[in-house]
């Protein structure tokens, strides 16, 4: 399956620009990574990298998609920044957010994992499927049906090299379609973005360079935080898309003529 993908990181307002990015793609498979480090705590550059690090390194291209495999790798990614943890005071409290895409390119397969704030998203003709869910307290309040507007929407409960002993979040082998794009983002990324803007810039593009391009554009000049993001697309989401939203005006046409 052919695969197309771009990737943005800025440094915003920020001193320094902590998250990292990074991608593998083999014959059969493809990786794609991205972290954010924890601000407020040093080393989370550190953390960030060697969680990146770790996932490339140890991913194989040449191999089908494996899922036991996949978690091994980010097990490791958390136990590299623990190990640096226990080695270095000066990083004991360091951590960092991972999203992570794995696609099968032979059986077309996708799976993803991730910790912390850092979203994927998955779309399909033109409209979003599925999104992850953050490991974060504004997300717990809000699954319970409460408020979030008083929230500090940074404060997570989960993210790799936090001391709770839990793991990522993973998602079910996902059959994939031709013109499937993903969006994985830092929370610098998505925040004041609605799901509706994806959408409506998606179908407003040719590729994924002018997506992000086009998202990025409408981020605000004073941006605080540290913003990335990779759009990855699976075949051809133009046709895709395009004969959704003919479909739709189809659909529109014959309920007004009824």
């Amino acid at each position: 399956m052919n695969i197309t993908f771009a990737s943005i990181s800025h440094q915003g307002k920020r001193s320094s620009n902590q998250d990292r990015l990074a991608n593998a793609l083999g014959a059969r498979a493809a990786c794609f990574v991205m972290c954010d480090g924890i601000a407020g705590e040093h080393g989370g550059d550190t953390a960030a990298r060697l969680a990146c690090d770790t996932i490339i390194t140890q991913f194989d291209g040449d191999h089908h998609l494996d899922a036991q495999r996949i978690r091994g790798y980010i097990a490791a990614a958390n136990h590299a920044i623990k190990q640096q943890q226990r080695n270095h005071d000066t990083l004991k409290n360091m951590g960092t957010t991972l999203v992570s895409l794995f696609i099968d390119r032979d059986y077309q397969l996708a799976y993803w994992a991730h910790a912390g704030d850092s979203r994927l998203y998955h779309f399909r003709r033109g409209y979003l499927l599925e999104m992850t869910r953050d490991h974060s307290l504004a997300q717990r309040m809000q699954d319970a049906g409460y408020p979030t507007d008083a929230i500090n929407h940074n404060l997570l409960y989960f993210a790799l090299g936090m001391k709770e002993e839990r793991e990522a979040s993973y998602s079910d082998v996902l059959a994939l379609e031709d013109g499937d794009v993903f969006l994985l983002c830092t929370d610098g990324f998505w925040h004041e973005m609605d799901v509706s803007d994806l959408e409506q810039t998606l179908r407003m593009v040719s590729n994924p360079q002018e997506w992000l391009a086009l998202l990025q554009r409408m981020k605000p000049d004073d941006n605080g935080d540290n913003f990335s993001a990779m759009a990855v697309w699976m075949g051809d989401p133009q046709e895709s898309t395009l004969l959704s939203s003919l479909g739709d005006a189809q659909r529109i046409l014959l309920s007004q003529r009824d």
